[in-house]
């Protein structure tokens, strides 16, 4: 078994100048020297780095085509990818790659860390160490993970229900509302009830996103000024709006008609509560009764990172009209629970 790790950046992968003191890229060619323990794997283990590495501050739609594009082309040579990355847009990028990589039956495992590698007290070496273990770790013959996940501190999430929570904590990562798909300590106890398994497929890597897009978040005292130049944005496809609670949001009518007009014009809008935890029930309350009324989607339990990517990856792959709604709606990489199955 083979383990391609792929760096794209971050600060996983930033090391002291003992000179001075200052930050400078690691070189991963020389990693080993700085995590011995990698040297159990060094017969399994290749490293293909981004030629120039990014801050995940700028991470965009072409760094999501660039890790797909290298999972695809080695697919077939490796059992399993680790992808280093950091951590601010980690989720987004998880989630990105989980509605790209149709038919994925390997594991493709996001980390990073609060500290670079070459610090003292850094979390970097055991998240990497724990990652790589996973992306080998077989059951039956089979690999244990079969969809893209996030490893932090001791915990595996899937990818697409993951948010950054804190800029301060090694468990910097959590899943509001999905459970954890494997717990490490001394052992790596998986959740295998909560596994994705797809039928087995043939890879197939879907690249193209539409990012004419927005968030709109609504908050108490907003201006129709504020609304209106969000939802006049030129050549707009899609909207996610971050409600209250439940799905709710102001009952005035101009707020409600401003997204009528804006729903009329073929923009789709995507309800996601700016709570952690919880789902948009639209209807539940008076206050997102009209939202129903007028056409806007609810978004269940998924986050606005996985919203966002899944809206311009619909888009992207030229959906529109009911047949967009209906996608949202329902799962395509586990991102969402449907109400029909909370007994389950």
């Amino acid at each position: 078994m083979k383990t391609l790790l792929i760096y794209t950046g971050g600060t996983i992968g930033m090391m002291e100048n003992p000179e001075n003191g200052s930050l400078i890229p690691l070189n991963f060619n020389e990693l080993q020297n700085y995590i011995p323990e990698l040297r159990k794997f060094a017969n399994d283990l290749d490293v293909k780095a981004f030629d120039t590495p990014i801050d995940s501050s700028d991470v965009n739609v072409s760094t999501w085509q660039s890790i797909a594009s290298i999972i695809e082309d080695n697919y077939d040579q490796y059992s399993g990818f680790v992808i280093l990355h950091g951590t601010d847009t980690m989720a987004y990028t998880a989630s990105a790659l989980s509605f790209m990589l149709d038919g994925l039956a390997k594991p493709v495992i996001l980390t990073g860390s609060q500290l670079p590698i070459g610090r003292l007290r850094t979390d970097g070496k055991e998240n990497l160490i724990t990652a790589i273990e996973i992306a080998t770790a077989r059951r039956n013959g089979e690999p244990v993970i079969q969809e893209v996940a996030v490893l932090f501190d001791s915990k595996l999430f899937r990818g697409n229900r993951t948010h950054k929570f804190s800029t301060e904590n090694f468990d910097a990562f959590s899943s509001p509302n999905y459970d954890d798909l494997a717990s490490i300590g001394i052992h790596i106890l998986y959740n295998h009830q909560k596994l994705l398994r797809k039928e087995k497929n043939r890879l197939n890597v879907h690249s193209v996103f539409q990012t004419d897009v927005a968030i709109l978040k609504i908050f108490p005292g907003m201006s129709k000024a504020y609304v209106q130049a969000v939802l006049n944005i030129p050549n707009l496809k899609g909207l996610i709006l971050e409600t209250y609670g439940s799905g709710n949001a102001p009952k005035e009518t101009w707020f409600i008609n401003e997204l009528q007009q804006a729903a009329q014009k073929g923009i789709v809008i995507l309800n996601i509560t700016q709570c952690s935890k919880g789902f948009v029930e639209q209807g539940l309350y008076q206050t997102s009764a009209a939202l129903q009324q007028i056409g806007i989607i609810g978004g269940a339990d998924m986050t606005t990172e996985a919203a966002l990517t899944k809206l311009m990856f619909l888009l992207g792959k030229g959906l529109s009209g009911k047949a967009l709604k209906e996608q949202l709606a329902l799962p395509i990489a586990g991102e969402l629970t449907t109400f029909s199955s909370l007994g389950n």
